[in-house]
């Protein structure tokens, strides 16, 4: 494979992911929310740390940042229109831009609606997305500071991705995510499946990611707006997908 791609657990529920370049050995971090677990991958692997990449600002994802740029010199990549909330970026990147990995290419998606300026990055090639707190195993990030139209179409820029594209999302929430989702699918088989390996997943220890886009097309009630039945049992039957995204969100935001 060009790339190996590491899920580094790290606070109580985040994950960080290493991506190395199999060709280069070039290797960068998306997100940094602690230093300490990051560290402790990369050494046991022999690894050095070239760039990290920046989702959104929430200190979850960033609070590793400087101790891993001053312990490694990595060059930090972030997105140019909110980089007065990011550390300090080496290089600032807009919608569509593209950061190099050795021989190895990721592309920017804006993704905002959880915080505005939240990215996602895809490697196409590899059909790897990483997509922090938008898209999550069987969830979406709470919309904070934009709009549920706006977290819609973010989401739906994600859902137009191959269905196999593997997702590596920013948080293990799966427990609780798959707890609500019954509440609306409580006959979806392949929901109830779902839940059933990331409980033995949790249990084992293992991460619950990456996950399929088709998985999440199958089990995510916020990506199943678009279902007559998800319509019909939120009350909303003949809505728009938006106004039923709003609704399952509202939701959960109650939950």
């Amino acid at each position: 494979m060009p790339v190996e791609i590491i899920t580094v657990p790290c606070r109580s529920d985040n994950y960080a992911y290493l991506i190395r370049d199999q060709g280069s050995g070039k290797v960068a971090l998306v997100d940094a929310p602690a230093a300490d677990p990051v560290v402790a991958a990369l050494e046991a692997r022999g690894w050095g740390l070239d760039q990290i990449w920046i989702t959104h600002h929430h200190d979850d994802h960033t609070e590793g940042v400087e101790a891993l740029r001053a312990r490694y010199g990595a060059r930090v990549v972030g997105y140019q229109p909110d980089s007065a909330r990011l550390p300090r970026l080496d290089l600032a990147l807009a919608e569509g831009g593209t950061v190099g990995l050795g021989d190895s290419v990721a592309r920017v998606i804006d993704v905002s609606g959880h915080t505005i300026g939240h990215i996602a990055f895809v490697i196409d090639a590899e059909k790897a997305a990483f997509t922090a707190d938008s898209l999550m195993a069987l969830g979406c990030g709470r919309v904070f500071e934009g709009t549920h139209a706006m977290m819609w179409q973010s989401l739906s820029k994600l859902m137009a991705l191959p269905d196999d594209t593997q997702l590596y999302s920013g948080h293990n929430y799966g427990q609780a995510n798959g707890r609500f989702a019954l509440t609306i699918e409580p006959g979806n088989a392949a929901l109830q499946a779902r839940i059933a390996r990331i409980e033995a997943a949790d249990a084992a220890g293992d991460p619950i990611v990456p996950a399929s886009l088709a998985e999440e097309l199958a089990t995510n009630p916020f990506l199943r707006a678009t279902q007559p039945s998800v319509k019909a049992s939120v009350g909303l039957a003949g809505a728009d997908d938006a106004a039923v995204f709003a609704e399952v969100r509202r939701r959960k935001d109650a939950f």
